[in-house]
Parts: C-alpha cells; structure tokens; sequence
C-alpha cells in the first residue's frame, strides 16, 4: 500500500480500534484458481500470538476453505469510514482554484498466515466469539444457547473457521491532514453540515496537535 508519511497509522491501538469497530474484512487468497476475495466479519483477539490473531468462520459450501493450504500467505483489508471530498469546500479554491477532488478514507492491511479448522469445538468457539462481539451493544444479548440444540448443530454443521496468524500491519488513514488550517476546518464542518459526523469525527481525531 502506498504510504505517505503524514498518512501512515503507526500506532497499534489505531490498528485493533478500526477493525473492531468495523470488523467486516475483505480476505484475499490466492488460489490455483487466481486472487479470491470474500468478505467475512472477524474477531481480532490481540494478545494471541506474536502479533495477534484473526477468527472467522465460512460456509462448508464456499470453496475457500479447500483452496488454501495451511500457512498460507493471506490478506485481510478492512475499511474505516470514507467519502468524498470537493475542492470547493476549500475557501482557498475560491481565491486561487488550485485544487482537485480527493477521497479520505481509513483502512487496515492484516498480513498472515491463515489455518483452517474444521472440527466441532473450533467452529463452536469462533461463532460464539463472533456472537459475544456482535450482540455486545444489544440491550438482551442473544447468546448461542438460545436456539435448541438440535438446530443449532445442524447449523454449526454447515460451517468451518479459520484463523489467520498476524504477521505485520499496516495502516493508512487519509482525511486531509495536508490541508491548511482553514481549508481543513471547513471541510470538517461541511461533512457536519451534511450529516456525516463519523467522517468528520475521525478528521478531527487525525490532525497533528497544534496544526
């Protein structure tokens, strides 16, 4: 991923917040049969291994699971909050017209080595484990044994996890940091104005101290 210095995210507290607060992840394998995407939501458990680790789960139909070989090299890309920018939010543009339109956007690049598991325990765990974190913020929380138990193994039957090692990140997070103080305030307050807080929210967030 091309890196521009005011734009790389060093920071691993950076890296874990994003994917937990948009844990929809876009794996990518390369197979016999080319690059392969598919998008599955992950639980990062950070403590687990050298660099932490992903869990996920796929339907016993999808072909992925068979295509990889354990230990192979894969890559998950999950995608913080993004939009469009239009250079005549800048009051700049007005005096000089020396601006183009740009997009702002976070996102977080998971290399690792991804390990199929295919029996009851593993796929029990890493449903249950998505469960907690997905039904986190509800009110009553739907846990797995609410469903009779017959259904439920017919269900977990279907499916297969898989874990990837982490083995390096890296992030970028693009939301206007080159811009002048002026220009960069009024984009923040159009994207208010406009209804799109969490883009404007993480602007604010990103900007160097004192800039």
């Amino acid at each position: 991923m091309y890196q521009p210095a005011l734009f790389a995210e060093n920071r691993p507290e950076e890296w874990h917040r994003l994917i937990r607060e948009h844990p929809l992840g876009m794996l990518v394998t390369a197979t016999a049969a080319g690059l392969e995407a598919e998008h599955l939501p992950f639980v990062l458990e950070a403590e687990r291994g050298p660099s932490g680790t992903l869990l996920a789960h796929v339907a016993r139909a999808n072909p992925v699971w068979r295509a990889v070989g354990e230990g192979d090299a894969v890559m998950v890309v999950f995608r913080g909050v993004q939009g469009y920018i239009s250079p005549s939010w800048y009051p700049s543009k007005h005096e000089h017209h020396r601006h183009v339109p740009t997009w702002n956007y976070e996102v977080v690049h998971v290399h690792g080595r991804i390990r199929v598991l295919d029996d009851t325990n593993a796929v029990r765990g890493a449903v249950a484990k998505l469960t907690r974190q997905s039904e986190a913020g509800e009110p009553v929380p739907w846990k797995m044994g609410d469903a009779p138990a017959d259904y439920l193994a017919s269900e977990l039957a279907h499916i297969v996890a898989i874990e990837i090692a982490i083995e390096r990140i890296e992030a970028k997070r693009k939301l206007s940091q080159n811009r002048d103080e002026r220009d960069f305030n009024n984009v923040v307050e159009t994207l208010e104005q406009r209804g799109e807080l969490a883009l404007a929210e993480a602007m604010r967030g990103a900007r160097p101290a004192g800039s």
